[in-house]
């Protein structure tokens, strides 16, 4: 008799399954960027990021304060923040994993409570600057 492939299985055929999964993953998954060092928000921090520009590439940086972390195994990212001319603010979300980070260089820690720094984008001049902490 043939058994059904809807039919359910036992526990230890999942396991096997999820332990197969976990095998398969680390083989595919790309390795962290040695480039970016320990950051938090709240951070001013100087990216590097290579670009690719028709046969030539070249290396631009981005300088803000990371207003998020987000942590979620092979998509790993943060978010960096700077205001552009005229006030306008900017933001760019980078791969932890990315081999276009060229290099991360953390300028100064800032003193935050929080985690995601969102409240940033409402304001603007000297509201919008965070406490250094110095340690």
């Amino acid at each position: 008799m043939v058994e059904s492939p809807f039919a359910p299985r036992g526990a230890k055929f999942y396991f096997l399954l999820e332990l197969l999964m976990s095998k398969i993953l680390e083989v595919v998954q790309a390795p962290l960027n040695p480039n970016i060092p320990d950051i938090i928000p709240g951070d001013t921090v100087s990216v590097s990021v290579k670009i690719k520009e028709g046969d030539r590439e070249r290396i631009q940086e981005f300088k803000g304060i990371i207003i998020a972390i987000r942590k979620k195994g092979l998509h790993e990212t943060f978010t960096v923040r700077r205001i552009a001319t005229n006030g306008i603010g900017v933001e760019r979300t980078f791969l932890m994993r990315s081999p276009r980070i060229d290099k991360v260089v953390v300028e100064r820690h800032g003193k935050v409570r929080r985690a995601k720094l969102f409240y940033l984008r409402e304001r603007t001049g000297k509201k919008a600057r965070l406490k250094q902490k110095f340690s």
